[in-house]
């Protein structure tokens, strides 16, 4: 995918493939999720990977930021899902994969907004692939490791350190020591190798960890 979208750059600046196409997409806004779909044609495969991070104490996070994970982490997956389900039943196929986190796995401190919203989605996940079954739908779960690349907060607009009183600092420091040089981290390959094997899994298995930190950790659950 070209990153940032082709409209973005210049021209001669972004690759061209018959087998990519880059489209405007707002998961959190019912118009764009349906503009989106009308220029994309017939899908095979729903992948929910859409998500934003925030990182701190949760006594100091505002409502209105733990608002805006769950809009984007938990309602904007159930509003995409929503949106294609109904060509999936018609067609009697059809894939939807929704990449969670190993934080469900074994959930850390200082991230406890992220990974609500996300526990959400399993028990999501899960509820669905029961209910989409009768009508040969396959719903997977990916869940990626640490991937530092992420750029877990920014996307908040929050400052770490806004989230982290003077009462958790001597707490919170050795967790982001360990975060800044972690043992075992997961690459972008990972995590998309797992989609393509969750998308063309058709067996009964719903959860696929992605990176060798998360496969540890579901192995230990």
């Amino acid at each position: 995918m070209c990153w940032p979208p082709c409209e973005l750059r210049a021209k001669e600046s972004c690759p061209r493939s018959d087998r990519i196409r880059v489209l405007p997409l707002d998961v959190t806004n019912a118009e764009s999720i349906s503009a989106a779909l009308d220029a994309s044609g017939p899908i095979d495969v729903l992948v929910n990977n859409a998500g934003i991070g925030v990182v701190g104490a949760f006594e100091a996070t505002p409502m209105t930021h733990v608002r805006k994970v769950f809009e984007t982490n938990t309602f904007g997956v159930m509003a995409m899902s929503q949106a294609v389900i109904p060509q999936f039943r018609s067609r009697r196929s059809g894939v939807v994969v929704n990449v969670t986190s190993s934080a469900t796995l074994a959930p850390m401190p200082l991230a406890a907004v992220y990974t609500a919203s996300k526990m959400a989605i399993e028990g999501f996940t899960g509820s669905l692939a029961h209910e989409l079954r009768a009508f040969d739908i396959r719903v997977k779960l990916v869940e990626p490791g640490y991937a530092p690349t992420t750029r877990f907060s920014q996307n908040t607009q929050l400052r770490i350190d806004e989230l982290i009183p003077e009462a958790y600092a001597s707490f919170a420091g050795p967790i982001f020591a360990e975060f800044s040089s972690p043992a075992m981290v997961t690459k972008e390959t990972d995590v998309a190798e797992a989609v393509w094997h969750a998308a063309n899994d058709v067996s009964g298995q719903l959860r696929f960890p992605a990176g060798p930190d998360a496969v540890a950790l579901a192995q230990a659950s």
